[in-house]
This record gives structure tokens, sequence and C-alpha cells, in this order.
């Protein structure tokens, strides 16, 4: 891994079953992650995915590509555009820093109507048992 390479991009349906999934794995139960007719009385066309399922995502995309044996040593994201039901995410990456075994890399993913996440992660990969670094 080095300073500019660019990790291939994900695509991700968002669905409601992902959405709601999402919001109950993770113990969030506030109306908006389930329940179409509560969103739209707050404002909201339609239920919408919770940040720790963004984070999720965001986690699964990094292991993907550095394999099952990195840690994600710090994960610093922020939301933007909300993810509903029927758009698809793309998530994208470029690593910004490496540091022997360890890595910052900028991740952004967009949506139908915007950017729907950005920030960081720190990840350390162990290097393969014979790998010289």
């Amino acid at each position: 891994m080095r300073a500019g390479d660019e990790l291939a991009p994900l695509e991700v349906p968002i669905t409601r079953t992902l959405i709601v999934a999402g919001a109950v794995a993770s113990r969030d139960y506030q109306d908006v992650h389930h329940d179409a007719e509560a969103a739209r009385a707050k404002g909201s066309p339609d239920i919408f995915m919770n940040i720790l399922t963004t984070n999720g995502l965001v986690g699964r995309y990094i292991t993907d590509h550095f394999g099952p044996a990195a840690v994600l040593r710090r994960v610093a994201i922020r939301l933007g555009a909300p993810n509903r039901p029927g758009d698809t995410m793309v998530l994208r990456g470029t690593v910004e820093e490496v540091d022997g075994d360890t890595a910052v890399v900028r991740v952004s993913g967009d949506n139908g109507i915007g950017r729907h996440v950005s920030g960081t992660v720190t990840v350390t990969v162990p290097p393969t048992p014979g790998e010289a670094r």
C-alpha cells in the first residue's frame, strides 16, 4: 500500500431491509429509521439510514480491500445527504498516508442526491508471513 493508491469503488444498494436491519442491529429504534409515516411526519420523504449502519459499511469497504487481517484503528466520518430506500451508495477511497503497516484512507460515499458520508479510516494491515516490509 502506498499513498495515492485508489480503492476500487463499492456499490451498495440501499434497500428498506438494509436500513431497518442496520437500525435494529445497532439498537437504534428511532422511528425515522423504520417507520415511513413517522419519517414523513418529521419532514423526510421516507426512512433513512443511521450513522451506525453507515459506519459498518465503511468498515466493510476497508476490510474488503485490505483483507480480513486488517484492523480498523480509527473511523472518523460525517454524514451528509441521507441514504433512502431505492438509491445506491458508491463508496470510494484513497490512501492518504502510510506509516509502516498503518494507512490513513480518505473515504467518501455518494448517492443519487449527493455525498452521504465522508471522512478517514486509519487501518493497520499486518504483514503476511514471509512478506518483507
